[in-house]
């Protein structure tokens, strides 16, 4: 027997394609317009989002038993808002420019749908592996979208990727520049990050009919 159930590994994958958090549930679509005009924020918010996510469902769900009901709304904002915390620390500390770039949305962390709504939905009715799974499925679904809008507009509307130039360079005139090639500077425009999730979720619901709401 592998180290997950069935059960257990749909907990994973569902959340990456057919139950993706932005594209299928329309949560925490936020980020995903403001932080992916670089790969490289893109990323380590998906990294935020899933250590913030993983471990604070393990809490929520470690407590369940012993949390009164009146104020687990309450609970569940001080778990996830010391998690925030610890990863804004790590960001300052180590990787402060980037800290910078994405400034006041790692904060908003605190207030991302998805985090809340697993809290409510899952971790408070779940035993901790179990929720830790779904914590992790959820923000690597996240994470993909995030990833795939930041590798689009940071490509097309700067000619990078993580910083470093790969479609040549613009004043230079090398690489595809030097057959009259420029940059979208428009893929840089937040608008262009929703136009990119709508592209993602028409390419979802042609290729799975079942998602197409009647």
């Amino acid at each position: 027997m592998g180290l997950l159930s069935k059960k257990d590994a749909k907990l994973i994958t569902d959340p990456l394609a057919d139950n993706n958090p932005i594209t299928i549930q329309v949560l925490g679509i936020c980020s995903a317009l403001a932080i992916t005009a670089e790969l490289k924020a893109s990323l380590v918010m998906g990294i935020a989002v899933m250590f913030v996510l993983g471990i604070g469902n393990v809490v929520i769900s470690l407590m369940r038993n012993i949390i009164p009901s009146k104020i687990r709304i309450i609970v569940q904002l001080i778990v996830v808002a010391s998690l925030v915390i610890i990863v804004d620390q790590v960001l300052k500390a180590f990787a402060y420019e980037l800290s910078k770039t994405l400034s006041v949305f790692i904060g908003l962390i605190i207030t991302n749908c998805i985090i809340m709504g697993r809290f409510e939905a899952f971790a408070l009715a779940n035993k901790p592996w179990r929720s830790f799974l779904d914590g992790i499925g959820n923000s690597l679904g996240y994470a993909v979208i995030l990833i795939i809008v930041g590798f689009f507009r940071e490509l097309l509307g700067s000619g990078t990727l993580f910083g470093i130039p790969v479609l040549g360079d613009p004043i230079e005139k090398t690489g595809v520049y030097s057959i009259g090639y420029e940059n979208n500077g428009f893929m840089l425009m937040p608008p262009m990050a929703l136009i990119i999730v709508g592209l993602i979720i028409w390419v979802q619901r042609s290729r799975n009919k079942a998602l197409i709401e009647d």
